[in-house]
């Protein structure tokens, strides 16, 4: 019997015309769908494919065992989720040794800043393992502000909100053009860290990016609390004709 392949493929930033031709023919022909998902939640990659999947496609939703219940910074964080994600392989594998091509949803691109990475990482040398590229949802955030977000020779720097507010402030004044991502809780600190640095009055928040419920302000007008699906940008000014 032939060892199957994992697909892993990037769906883009949510909108099912945003994906590529490889990941649309891939997600409608797989027998086997696998996607990760919030505990009670359908999960947003599996909410992106909704009516493209196959009639007798087999579904595996790999559950995050915590979320943002426990710090990161807690040992307990790591050890539950190192084990979540032998877990998740362990069953990818035995799919694929016994013949069965998974196909594994992305949100976004499969190698930025995505949980596939994790998977990838502990199946690449046991089973074939094949990465679908895509649309990233910063991509997809900047382009719904409407704006370029670099010029010229303008420096991009892509910032998670979980880093301490020193280093966010100390990295934000250093840079042309800004993309803060995993915001969350952390946007209070954000916003102190962006006031720090004189950057506050550029920054933009995008939710939503390219999806239904898609919203753009300036961020010195957004609340307090903002959905996982939030994107901070500030675009670039540089070198232009």
């Amino acid at each position: 019997m032939s060892v199957g392949t994992i697909y892993g493929v990037g769906l883009g930033p949510g909108a099912q015309d945003l994906m590529s031709v490889r990941a649309d023919r891939l997600v409608r022909n797989a027998r086997h769908v696998a996607f990760f998902r919030k505990a009670g939640r359908k999960g947003q990659a599996r909410a992106i494919v909704e009516g493209m999947l196959h009639a007798d496609a087999v579904e595996f939703p790999m559950e995050y065992p915590v979320t943002t219940e426990i710090p990161v910074a807690d040992p307990r964080y790591n050890a539950l989720l190192s084990a979540f994600y032998t877990e998740c392989t362990d069953h990818l594998r035995a799919l694929a040794a016994g013949g069965a091509d998974v196909v594994v949803l992305c949100e976004g691109d499969p190698f930025f800043y995505g949980s596939f990475m994790h998977i990838y990482t502990r199946l690449k040398d046991a089973v074939p393992v094949d990465v679908v590229p895509a649309i990233t949802g910063m991509s997809g955030a900047w382009t719904a502000t409407g704006q370029p977000i670099t010029w010229g020779d303008d420096v991009l720097t892509v910032l998670m909100a979980t880093l301490p507010e020193d280093v966010l402030a100390e990295k934000i004044a250093a840079t042309d053009a800004l993309v803060v991502m995993k915001i969350g809780r952390n946007l209070p600190k954000l916003k102190r860290a962006l006031d720090r640095a004189g950057r506050l009055q550029d920054a933009w928040i995008v939710e939503y990016a390219q999806m239904p419920r898609q919203h753009v302000q300036r961020l010195v007008d957004a609340s307090e609390v903002t959905p996982y699906f939030s994107i901070v940008l500030i675009h670039g000014q540089g070198r232009r004709p």
